[in-house]
């Protein structure tokens, strides 16, 4: 270990501490030492003590001014709060006083309006009772008006009628014109549609018909229908044993899927015309009350399958009416020939085309009646409304124009009463 050393200050010599050169020093440094430490700890504890001194009077100061402050805030606060409360109570009793005149205003408005709705009750009771004379006073009006128009509107409904049933008849006779127009449209329509297969299945059942007569009854005449005469399809003129005729059967054919009665009067047209006994249709369809052959309407009805057995028997019948007829013949007298014509079947195609006739023609009546007197009932009741609505009006604007309004003949209570008196 090196030994300490210390240099001279004036000859700057070293001198090497012993040990026992060192000691006093040491302990002499070490005492000032010691007393500059004690001395600093002295002032330290002593400046401690200062400062917690000072903070203590800061904290009593700080409180000091916190009571200050609180005690200043309260008064602040009471002087603010005391303020604000009198600035409440005035705007407060501003209020009051201003609500105090908006109730009494509305107090007022209650009033006045109570007075106007009494009023206006009274005003309403008056008026229901002025209504009420007023609806006693309209239906005498009404009944007087009923009693005065009736006989003017006799000249008005007889035109009114004339007028609708010349506007209704040229109506009717334009539909017509429309309908026939149509249907004829529709028959076209119907026959170019219609022309292809079912146009050939008809022709072919015809043929196949005229060929099974003709092969059952070689002896008799059977000749189809020329085209453009009196309609049908086949003409079946029945020869007795000895050739002579007989009577004529009028052959239809119909292959359709739908039967129709129109068939029957066309057929019984069609067999006038010709001038045959008897009308047979041959249809694939029946109506719905026939299963294989019937008379429906005078006119013999039947399908296919059974045409042969049918035709055998009307042509039997045909001969044994001829053969019978023949017999008596050269003793009839001219009452026997008019018995025989009223008895026949000319005599009652005759009378048959009349009726039918006749039902067409009534019908078509029916229906213009019908239409004529809808048109008119239609016009009665637009005229009468017409005359309601001006007694009305005319009523209204006198319930408030009063004495003002003019009078109008016809429709014063004094002209409307005169003829009420005179009728009394």
């Amino acid at each position: 270990m090196t030994e300490p050393t210390i240099t001279c200050p004036k000859c700057k010599t070293e001198i090497r501490l012993t040990e026992s050169l060192a000691a006093p020093l040491i302990e002499s440094t070490r005492h000032e030492c010691d007393k500059l430490l004690a001395q600093k700890d002295a002032d330290i504890a002593q400046y401690e003590r200062s400062l917690r001194e000072r903070e203590q009077a800061l904290a009593k100061a700080r409180e000091a001014i916190d009571d200050q402050v609180a005690e200043k805030v309260s008064q602040e606060r009471a002087v603010i709060v005391a303020d604000e409360a009198r600035k409440a109570k005035l705007a407060l009793a501003t209020d009051i006083e201003q609500k105090t005149r908006e109730i009494a205003d509305l107090q007022g408005v209650l009033k006045e309006r109570d007075d106007k709705l009494a009023e206006a009750q009274k005003a309403q009771a008056g008026l229901i009772r002025k209504q009420r004379e007023l609806d006693d006073a309209k239906r005498e009006l009404d009944l007087t008006i009923e009693k005065r128009i009736q006989a003017g509107l006799e000249a008005t409904r007889d035109k009114a009628r004339k007028e609708a049933e010349e506007q209704m008849r040229l109506r009717v006779m334009e539909k017509e014109q429309q309908i026939s127009s149509m249907q004829r449209q529709i028959e076209d329509l119907k026959r170019k549609a219609e022309q292809g297969s079912q146009q050939l299945q008809g022709e072919v059942q015809e043929l196949e018909l005229e060929a099974l007569l003709i092969a059952k009854f070689p002896r008799d005449t059977i000749a189809p229908v020329p085209k453009g005469e009196f309609g049908g399809d086949v003409v079946h003129r029945v020869l007795g044993p000895l050739g002579q005729p007989c009577g004529t059967i009028l052959w239809e054919s119909k292959r359709t899927k739908n039967w129709s009665d129109g068939w029957l009067a066309k057929l019984r047209e069609d067999q006038r015309a010709a001038k045959a006994e008897i009308a047979v249709i041959v249809s694939q369809a029946l109506p719905k009350e026939v299963e294989t052959f019937d008379v429906i309407d005078g006119v013999w009805v039947t399908h296919p399958r059974a045409a042969i057995p049918v035709a055998v028997t009307l042509r039997h019948t045909l001969i044994e009416v001829a053969a019978t007829r023949q017999a008596g013949e050269g003793q009839q007298t001219k009452m026997e020939m008019v018995y025989e014509y009223l008895t026949g079947p000319r005599f009652r195609l005759r009378v048959q085309a009349i009726v039918e006739a006749f039902s067409t023609m009534r019908e078509d009546l029916d229906k213009e009646k019908r239409a004529i007197i809808k048109q008119w009932a239609k016009r009665e009741e637009q005229v009468e409304r017409v005359i309601q609505a001006t007694v009305g009006m005319y009523g209204d604007l006198q319930g408030i124009a009063g004495r003002s309004l003019q009078e109008i003949d016809g429709l014063s209570l004094k002209a409307l009463e005169g003829p009420m008196v005179d009728d009394g």
